[in-house]
């Protein structure tokens, strides 16, 4: 390996090559769960040194390990603790290139943090939509190789609607240059889709071109307590009759999920009194402000008098409204601070959500008395975050290792009947990779394997991830 590394640190320099000394930041994944130890950490700083990096790697069968803000919850940009996987860091490829405004789109490297690329549209009198509580750490290449969702889905879809265009490096260091402007390209197979959501496994993303939106004239935000997940699905319906393409976000959050915010986060500020559910909703509006508030004043009033709201607290400024997000994205901090648990990010059709999970909190009551369902999520978009914490008497990580596989079989099967997704946007890394393999429509395995023999046969991109 030293013959490997020395030819590394001649392409990169000393800055851009990492061996030895404290990588924990590079090496441990943001739950905690997998403490890895690298090779070494390449930092390129341009997609030549990418590919660079990528033919040393082909040429000395190396695995590499690509890295952006490692803020995944599911191990796929951490090594292993081989020693011999080297992690790949997009860190320093941080550049807004250029920013379209004719077009509507912007054109950013894949170390680009996610607030810094939102800033940047916004200084162009424009909107980057794509919104997520780790933006403050989480990388532009990060977010298109697990195809990342967030809070306004809803109204613009995950990454891969957001993206119009890539640049990729190959397995064996060639470049692929995608970056295309253009939201009509009918000249073959798709290869864009392909890298994104592929988790690192089929190349190393390093650029991307987004799409921008005006930026709305008014955002209203509001809290509203409802007696059943049955009511916020109605509220829901209500809100997209009134409300259209207007309703950018549609949150749930369960009793528990706030009691813990107000246990391991006392400092936030809990407008409504407990409900068995609170949602978050917001609408925004990039013609008139007036009629966005007429809209979301009436829905509102709506959804009072018929019963499926039984209190609400409309944000009269925008720091309001921000402290109705903060408390959302929020309670998986507070569960970080509470221990290690269980996981699940899970997408069903809204109309199999209730349901689903009025059978699931039983069936987990009964499996294990004083457990404590913390779920929340995206219920405009069919995806909840049902994690499992421990009974009060019981420490997380002995909690997790007697539970965890018996739990996700309840909850994966019963998602699995209902027609769902055991990873909604968090990815499969190597978290998910046995379960995939359980679940998946075995043709569609075959299909995802072929594709990764073709592109990478020597299985030198992220190994032991996804498939």
């Amino acid at each position: 390996m030293n013959a490997f590394l020395a030819a590394l640190r001649e392409q990169l320099g000393e800055a851009g090559l990492l061996v030895g000394g404290d990588l924990a930041a590079y090496e441990n994944d943001w739950r905690k769960r997998y403490v890895g130890k690298a090779l070494a950490v390449a930092r390129p700083a341009s997609t030549e040194e990418v590919a660079a990096v990528m033919r040393l790697c082909h040429e000395h069968r190396v695995a590499v390990v690509p890295q952006g803000g490692n803020t995944g919850l599911v191990g796929g940009s951490t090594p292993d603790d081989s020693c011999r996987q080297l992690v790949l860091s997009l860190s320093r490829m941080k550049r807004v290139r250029g920013i379209d405004i004719a077009n509507a789109s912007l054109t950013a490297e894949a170390g680009c943090v996610l607030a810094e690329v939102q800033a940047a549209a916004s200084q162009a009198g424009l909107l980057f939509p794509l919104s997520l509580a780790a933006e403050g750490s989480c990388t532009l290449g990060g977010n298109l190789a697990t195809n990342a969702g967030g809070t306004q889905v809803l109204r613009y879809g995950n990454a891969r609607e957001l993206c119009l265009g890539l640049e990729v490096v190959t397995a064996t260091g060639e470049v692929w240059h995608g970056l295309s402007g253009l939201r009509k390209d009918n000249t073959g197979y798709d290869l864009r889709d392909l890298f994104i959501g592929s988790e690192g496994t089929l190349g190393v993303i390093t650029a991307a071109t987004m799409k921008l939106y005006p930026q709305p004239k008014e955002r209203l935000t509001a809290l509203a307590a409802c007696a059943s997940l049955e009511d916020a699905v109605a509220l829901l319906g209500l809100a997209r009759q009134r409300a259209g393409d207007a309703l950018t976000g549609f949150e749930v959050m369960n009793q528990a999920s706030l009691t813990l915010v107000a246990r391991e986060l006392p400092q936030l500020a809990q407008p409504l009194a407990p409900a068995a559910w609170t949602v978050l909703l917001e609408l925004s509006d990039a013609e008139s402000a007036e009629h966005a508030r007429g809209v979301f004043e009436g829905l509102l009033e709506t959804a009072l008098e018929g019963g499926w709201v039984q209190d609400a607290a409309i944000a009269q400024n925008i720091q309001q409204a921000k402290s109705f997000w903060h408390l959302r994205e929020s309670i998986p901090l507070a569960q970080a601070q509470a221990g290690l648990n269980i996981k699940h990010d899970i997408s069903l059709p809204v109309s199999a959500i209730p349901g689903f999970v009025a059978e699931m909190d039983a069936v987990l009551a009964a499996y294990l008395p004083g457990i404590e369902v913390i779920d929340f999520g995206h219920l405009g978009d069919g995806n909840l975050h049902y994690n499992v914490q421990a009974p009060a008497d019981v420490a997380p990580a002995e909690f997790l290792a007697a539970h965890e596989a018996a739990i996700n079989e309840r909850v994966y099967h019963a998602v699995q009947q209902r027609g769902g997704s055991i990873s909604a946007e968090h990815g499969i890394g190597r978290l998910k990779r046995d379960e995939l393999a359980q679940r998946k429509d075995p043709t569609a395995l075959a299909l995802m394997r072929a594709i990764k023999r073709a592109l990478d046969p020597l299985d030198l991109l992220n190994p032991g991830r996804l498939v």
